[in-house]
């Protein structure tokens, strides 16, 4: 019995398979055309490229498995999330989506704010209203472009396009929905107060479903074309960072990742929706049916390492880098980086600010500078741990991912600067292979999703920290507290 899960990225989407034991079996990525940017600010993509991608990802799948002609018992979906797609009533698209990155819309988050009132949408949607959402693209549709808006009569986001074409059904997940801005995250259903307030009809919306809920099946056409069984069940799935989380164990109140890509997210599970009056953590509704989760993001995380990279050490890899970098004390001598390339989000909430080095001096090496990169990304994401700490959301156990996992002086200084132990899995392959685990649990083959990952993830390395480390950053931490006042006040 196999399962499989699709991940329908920003640079391409990805198919894995997995068998009864969780075992990964196969995968393939097909990449999608670079998004379009005609001014600053703004991010398309063309919902057709993702179907195109999804049925080459499936195949390529199916072409790496060890025995292709095996059957595929369910599918789950992921993908990026925010991203707003307008179908018309015959289902074609109206205008390429505007997708998760694209920030064109402030003028509408002002609006919708001061129509609905700041402390009522945190109320009702438990998040602020930020460009990134789902809802703020489609009033810039409803502002700027109103005889495509007249034709809209189904939204959806990424990954949920790409299960209309399998299926011919119109679902979204709660954990995705909650991205929208018209979810009422706390009760797990739209919220007809903000969609009213909005003049977005809910009819338009697709209905709402729990990430392992079976959603649909697989529609004959789609069979033909990607080599799926027609009838094979779909499960809701997640967006991107509620799947990974579910492919990383963190299901139960108390686990967190902190994972380290282009950006960096710091997810916790909870039991109940942490509603921050401030906005400065997003809430969302779990994956895992029953639990909400909160989660903070640190915009240019693993892209400050790779800017430095390109910029400044061009030729070397990341290896060489680090290694040099392992030579600099804890606390990089006073350097100092803030990593607002592109502004940020937790907890400033401020897309204008920009990052800086600070304490260069005349002895200051180009190892100082690595290193007060990788501590100056890992300081940030603790800005979130410490809302954590004030909003007491309770943290038991620490997972690290993606890039911030791989290298251990980046896992020692997380766990330093963290202050508690962190843990690395065996094998961590993202989101579709948490969608795989969604499947096999939305076809009866794992109870749930804590009886899949217990046999489907296993720890490879506990790193503990170092009690000099934790010293020395707890005083670098407060210090690095100070930057982001001061770069405020420079605009």
């Amino acid at each position: 019995m196999w399962f499989m899960g699709i991940d329908v990225g920003t640079g391409g989407t990805r198919a894995v398979i997995v068998d009864a034991a969780g075992t990964l079996m196969g995968s393939s990525s097909s990449e999608h055309a670079p998004f379009r940017a005609e001014h600053p600010g703004w991010a398309e993509q063309d919902p057709e490229d993702w179907w195109r991608a999804a049925v080459e990802a499936i195949h390529g799948a199916f072409a790496s498995s060890p025995n292709p002609g095996d059957r595929v018992a369910a599918i789950a979906l992921t993908g990026q999330m925010h991203g707003a797609v307008m179908l018309d009533e015959n289902g074609a698209v109206l205008r390429p989506a505007l997708i998760w990155c694209d920030t064109r819309t402030q003028p509408e988050c002002d609006w919708l704010t001061e129509k609905i009132g700041y402390e009522r949408l945190i109320e009702l949607t438990c998040n602020p209203a930020l460009p990134n959402f789902t809802l703020t693209k489609l009033l810039w549709v409803k502002n700027h472009q109103p005889e495509i808006f007249a034709k809209i009569r189904h939204v959806m986001c990424p990954k949920d396009y790409v299960r209309y074409r399998l299926t011919g059904e119109f679902a979204i997940d709660v954990q995705e929905a909650s991205g929208t801005l018209l979810l009422d995250v706390t009760h797990r259903r739209w919220s007809r107060e903000v969609a009213e307030a909005a003049g977005i009809p809910e009819r338009w919306l697709p209905r709402v479903y729990e990430s392992p809920e079976i959603c649909a099946r697989i529609a004959g056409q789609a069979a033909a074309l990607t080599g799926l069984n027609a009838g094979t069940p779909v499960a809701a799935g997640a967006g991107d960072q509620g799947a990974g989380a579910v492919g990383m164990g963190i299901l139960q109140p108390g686990s967190v990742s902190a994972t380290i890509g282009t950006s960096g997210v710091v997810f916790a599970a909870t039991a109940e929706p942490t509603k921050d009056p401030k906005g400065r953590l997003h809430t969302f509704c779990h994956a895992v049916p029953g639990l909400w989760h909160v989660m903070g993001v640190t915009q240019a995380a693993g892209l400050s390492l790779s800017w430095l990279k390109e910029t400044f050490f061009c030729g070397q890899g990341y290896d060489a880098l680090n290694a040099q970098a392992a030579g600099v004390p804890a606390g990089s001598d006073g350097v100092e980086w803030a990593p607002y390339l592109l502004g940020e989000r937790t907890p400033h909430l401020d897309p204008d600010v920009r990052a800086a080095f600070v304490g260069l001096g005349a002895k200051t090496t180009a190892a100082h500078c690595v290193r007060a990169v990788l501590e100056g990304v890992a300081y940030s994401l603790e800005d979130t741990f410490t809302l954590f700490h004030e909003l007491q959301i309770p943290v038991s156990g620490i997972r690290l991912g993606g890039g911030g996992a791989r290298g251990p002086l980046w896992r020692r200084i997380q766990a330093g600067i963290y202050g508690h132990a962190v843990e690395i899995l065996v094998a961590e392959e993202g989101g579709a292979f948490g969608c795989a685990l969604m499947a096999g649990v939305a076809a009866g083959h794992w109870e749930n999703l804590d009886q899949a990952c217990a046999q489907a993830l296993h720890v490879a390395e506990r790193v503990e920290p170092d009690a000099a480390d934790v010293a020395a950053y707890k005083n670098g931490y407060a210090k690095w507290r100070k930057l982001y006042p001061a770069l405020r006040g420079l605009r």
